[in-house]
């Protein structure tokens, strides 16, 4: 098994550049995001409501515009809303530092959120088409350093907090002034003019239109959703039934679960991936890391509702499974359902269906997320938590089941390939 380091300079010296930019892209969200509540409501003395409006500002903003960024991508060019994001998000972290009214807020909040939705199907699309054949192990390593910045940026961040949340901004900030500067002065272009023939779309709408006809890339992006419901779990059900459990400590068990859950994608990604390359196919490695990600939750099913420390202790041990299955059967998934979402679209228009996936995964989570929480709800009135996580697992099943069904069929086969402009 090569090492990161080795996997990573086989790569072209743009795909290089490109998971260096997604690490400190991720260690610069990272840094901000988690105490950015905390500073609105203790710092600022914003209502709940008013802390709530600008963090789903953000979140809207990014998954309902994933779309558009893919769409600018393969119009002009995977550099340019490369460039445009990171120079977004430039000016709306540093907003976020230092403005205290609610719109101004609410403007940052937006523009951090569109920054993503510009970048992010873009740099898959780009990563795509440099790695060539060698898109699975390419997004294997792009996991490795995308789970690395996310496992940093946390701790970067809470030392800055030490100093000032405005520390913490205008450092965050920085990283992606430089990233600016880095993409414009070293990432080649790559990418656009989505009029790929006599035959290909020659508008937006004839764009649209053309992945939207894409029927079994629609039914993978449907099937794929419980995958993205299941991953946020770590931020939602898990540190519920942490707090239950534990009380205060409830918060130190979800930031050590949080470490486990990176920890395994930084340090399994590259074995797993290499591992499952060659035993399985792409779409038997699709439907049995799913697999794993739904019976990550049966031990939690498993522990007794109420009993003193050895409840506790048992209760502790079922969520480091769970974390732990849920990080290694989505590291097998995700550099196989990338290189499947470029398969199905004959690479065509990679950034564009990269936008929809992400858009329906995003809407997948939102409804997924408030589907959970009624039956967290549920369950803790009639001490049943197992019921929720009975239905977790089930979601887990239903998604390798659909998968499954999609493969079995012939609808995960590749389409005709088409070249991607260089």
């Amino acid at each position: 098994m090569k090492s990161l380091w080795s996997t990573t300079r086989s790569f072209p010296p743009a795909v290089r550049l490109l998971m260096a930019n997604q690490f400190a892209i991720n260690l610069a969200f990272y840094m901000l995001m988690p105490y950015l509540a905390a500073h609105l409501s203790d710092d600022l003395g914003l209502a709940a409501w008013a802390v709530g409006l600008v963090l789903g500002v953000r979140n809207l903003s990014q998954q309902g515009l994933f779309l558009i960024g893919g769409t600018l991508a393969d119009r002009f060019g995977y550099k340019a809303p490369i460039i445009a994001g990171c120079l977004l998000r430039t000016g709306g972290f540093a907003l976020l530092g230092w403005v205290d009214s609610v719109p101004a807020l609410i403007v940052a909040s937006a523009a951090t959120g569109f920054a993503g939705a510009l970048f992010n199907p873009a740099v898959r699309a780009y990563l795509a088409a440099g790695a060539g054949e060698r898109r699975v192990e390419a997004f294997a390593a792009f996991n490795v350093y995308y789970q690395g910045g996310m496992l940093l940026g946390p701790l970067v961040g809470l030392a800055l907090l030490a100093a000032d949340f405005r520390l913490v901004c205008t450092v965050a900030a920085a990283i992606f002034a430089a990233l600016t500067v880095l993409q414009w002065r070293a990432l080649p272009a790559r990418g656009g003019t989505a009029d790929t023939g006599e035959d290909g779309p020659s508008g937006v709408l004839a764009q649209w239109r053309t992945v939207v006809a894409n029927r079994p890339f629609l039914l993978f992006s449907l099937a794929m959703i419980g995958s993205y419901v299941l991953t946020f779990q770590v931020y939602l059900a898990l540190p519920l039934a942490a707090g239950d459990a534990f009380g205060a400590a409830g918060t130190r068990a979800t930031s050590a679960l949080f470490v486990v859950s990176a920890a395994v994608a930084v340090l399994g990604q590259l074995r797993l991936t290499g591992w499952a390359r060659k035993r399985w196919s792409p779409q038997q490695a699709l439907v049995r890391g799913l697999t794993v990600m739904g019976v990550a939750f049966v031990p939690l099913a498993l522990v007794p509702g109420t009993g003193g420390r050895a409840a506790q202790a048992m209760l502790l041990a079922a969520l480091i499974v769970a974390v732990v299955g849920l990080a290694a059967g989505s590291a097998v998934v995700y550099p196989f359902e990338m290189d499947t979402v470029v398969s199905l679209a004959g690479n065509r228009l990679v950034a564009t269906h990269y936008g929809l996936y992400n858009t329906v995964s995003g809407l997948g989570i939102t409804l997924g997320n408030l589907a959970t929480g009624a039956l967290w709800d549920v369950a803790q009135r009639h001490d049943a938590r197992w019921l929720a996580w009975s239905a977790l697992g089930a979601t887990g099943m239903a998604c390798a089941g659909a998968v499954f069904a999609l493969a079995r069929t012939g609808r995960l086969a590749a389409t005709d390939a088409q070249p991607v402009p260089a």
